[in-house]
């Protein structure tokens, strides 16, 4: 059993031993506190509230904010009416409580018989701010959080613009690894490029709580850029580290701070939030045949959102922008005055084929075996692309898999980055945190994410794998679609907005 589940065990029992004694000094009897759903009925007599408050008990994420307010309550029963001492008791009510129960000097007073307090209304604005800072720091840590679509590589599934709520429920929520952090930040201070909103002071290794379900294939999934460890803060996550480093040498990105900026490192949970579909699970082999997805030499399901190049000839003419706004084509390229690169899904391609002013669409294929040198694994022992990759072995915790310098490259950074092992390749050999191996067992389960626009998305076709401690979240519902490029009264996708992720 982990240590994160043995202290969520401890500090049940001692959240409920604290009630128990807190039930007692109320006279009631403490066995009350145990009994599910009856125990907050009598909790909420206790603090003498009305009973209609047992409805945002049972309402998920409203009852997240209920329940801290009724430790408040609890607090004041006791006289805790300072600022300080309320922050501590929602913070870590699992210490205050069992305190104010078992204390001998620690004595309970019906809120009827209570003193009026007659706070200032600064004191009032700061005691909201500070229940309001802390509930929705619980809330979009563990249950939901909101993120907007700032590029085109989910498109048309999700389009820049779009404002979407993410479930930490799905999957599990993950404990920070990072926990002291600047409120409602991620990864540097708000209105500034480079200031961290986060101190290591503390760092908690990788957890993450039971969820409702487990990631499946076409699954669209928030999580943290697997090559954000290290980034140029001049150019961030928006050109890898390691690229820059595969094409120009690290010591021509060091040693050119006016161009690159400094060169940073960042923990997992702080590292930048990409959307991806997840098209590869754990245990899944993954093979790209002529843009075509296949997994364990099934084809993946086509979802009608899938984008692809196109080269578009016209008769001539060029393309009237009311073409482009008809079949929602935000993307064209003109090559000529009569051609054009644009990403469509196969029903728009099909559609445009058949206007009287187009000559051809056709769909844009890189051939087999021809080698794009920035495609993971980034070596000519595998001459891949983005139309044709594979097939790969997608790890699942437990696999193992035999390694050798002729496909180590493929490894390589699971074994060293993500899971904390020296690595050392010495003629033919390879070593292993000292040792000789011609195997490896994987420690986590990993995951293959692609954008659903597939010439228009940096994905693990350019990166690698996934790890599970860098999931965040399962996108669920759009609930704001806001086109960009749209004048202020015109913003709004009314046709996009409140609609369910799939």
């Amino acid at each position: 059993m982990s240590i994160y589940m043995l202290l969520s065990i401890l500090f049940f029992v001692l959240s409920i031993a604290g009630l128990w004694r807190i039930f007692e000094k109320a006279g009631r009897p403490g066995w009350e506190a145990i009994v599910p759903f009856y125990n907050f009925y009598i909790w909420l007599k206790i603090i003498n509230k009305p009973l209609w408050w047992y409805i945002f008990i049972i309402i998920p994420y409203i009852n997240v904010f209920t329940l801290l307010l009724m430790v408040v309550e609890t607090l004041k029963c006791f006289r805790k009416d300072g600022l300080g001492e309320q922050a501590l008791g929602v913070l870590f009510p699992f210490f205050y409580l069992p305190w104010l129960g078992f204390s001998p000097n620690e004595k309970y007073t019906h809120p009827e018989k209570l003193p009026v307090v007659k706070k200032s209304s600064s004191r009032e604005w700061a005691d909201a701010l500070i229940f309001a800072v802390i509930a929705a720091s619980i809330i979009r840590t563990f249950f939901i959080e909101a993120y907007t679509i700032p590029t085109s590589s989910m498109e048309k599934s999700l389009l820049v613009g779009d404002y979407l709520f993410v479930s930490k429920m799905s999957y599990g929520p993950r404990v920070p690894m990072t926990p002291i952090a600047f409120p409602f930040a991620h990864h540097t201070l708000p209105m500034t490029e480079s200031v961290k909103s986060y101190t290591e002071w503390i760092k908690l290794p990788y957890y993450r709580f039971p969820g409702l379900r487990t990631i499946k294939n076409n699954d669209v999934v928030v999580f943290n850029y697997p090559d954000g460890d290290t980034l140029s803060v001049k150019l961030q996550s928006n050109v890898s580290y390691y690229s820059l480093k595969r094409e120009y040498g690290r010591d021509e990105i060091w040693n050119n701070p006016d161009r690159y900026g400094e060169i940073i490192s960042r923990p997992v949970d702080k590292r930048e939030n990409f959307i991806k579909r997840c098209v590869g699970i754990p245990g899944d082999t993954l093979q790209i045949i002529d843009g075509e997805i296949f997994i364990n030499n099934n084809p993946l399901p086509q979802l009608e959102n899938v984008q692809h190049n196109h080269h578009v000839v016209t008769d001539g003419s060029r393309l009237h922008p009311r073409i482009l706004e008809r079949y929602n084509i935000t993307e064209a390229r003109m090559v000529s005055q009569s051609e054009y690169i644009m990403p469509l899904s196969a029903d728009v391609a099909e559609k445009l084929s058949n206007e009287n002013f187009i000559a051809s669409v056709k769909r844009i294929i890189k051939p087999a075996h021809f080698h794009e040198s920035h495609i993971f694994p980034f070596h000519r022992n595998y001459p891949w692309n983005e139309d044709n990759f594979g097939p790969l072995f997608i790890p699942y915790k437990g696999a193992t898999i035999d390694i050798s310098t002729e496909n180590i490259m493929l490894w390589e950074r699971i074994i060293e980055v993500f899971e904390n092992n020296t690595l050392e390749i010495s003629g033919d050999q390879i070593l292993i945190n000292g040792e000789v191996a011609d195997t490896y067992t994987f420690q986590m389960d990993y995951y293959w994410l692609v954008g659903d626009n597939r010439h228009n998305s940096a994905d693990s076709r350019y990166w690698g794998f996934v790890p599970e401690d860098h999931i965040v979240g399962r996108a669920m519902f759009v609930w704001l679609s806001l086109d960009p490029d749209k004048s202020f009264l015109s913003k709004i996708r009314f046709n996009k907005t409140f609609r369910v992720i799939r």
